[in-house]
């Protein structure tokens, strides 16, 4: 099926064009930053954002969170089913 957007840029505000399934790790970051988290259970996910800061965010299931993400952390996250928004 023909993309009829193939010829625009997606900005930060776009749907999300692609998922990624995000399993927690404390030593690693993304191998792809993400602009969004979603989760398929709601609770904390510990998160560091792009520019380095560490936060604890709540998730709720079925609503995308906004947020620029390098690292979801195991330790202090508790929220399952964790996709990647790009």
């Amino acid at each position: 099926m023909p993309d009829p957007f193939a010829d625009r840029q997606s900005g930060l505000t776009a749907p999300a064009t692609q998922l990624i399934s995000i399993v927690p790790d404390d030593g690693n970051d993304l191998s792809t930053y993400v602009r969004g988290i979603a989760v398929t259970s709601s609770g904390l996910v510990r998160v560091t954002t792009v520019d380095g800061s560490l936060a604890d965010i709540y998730v709720a299931a079925g609503a995308p969170f906004p947020v620029r993400v390098a690292r979801v952390w195991a330790t202090g996250t508790d929220a399952n089913g964790i996709v990647g928004l790009i």
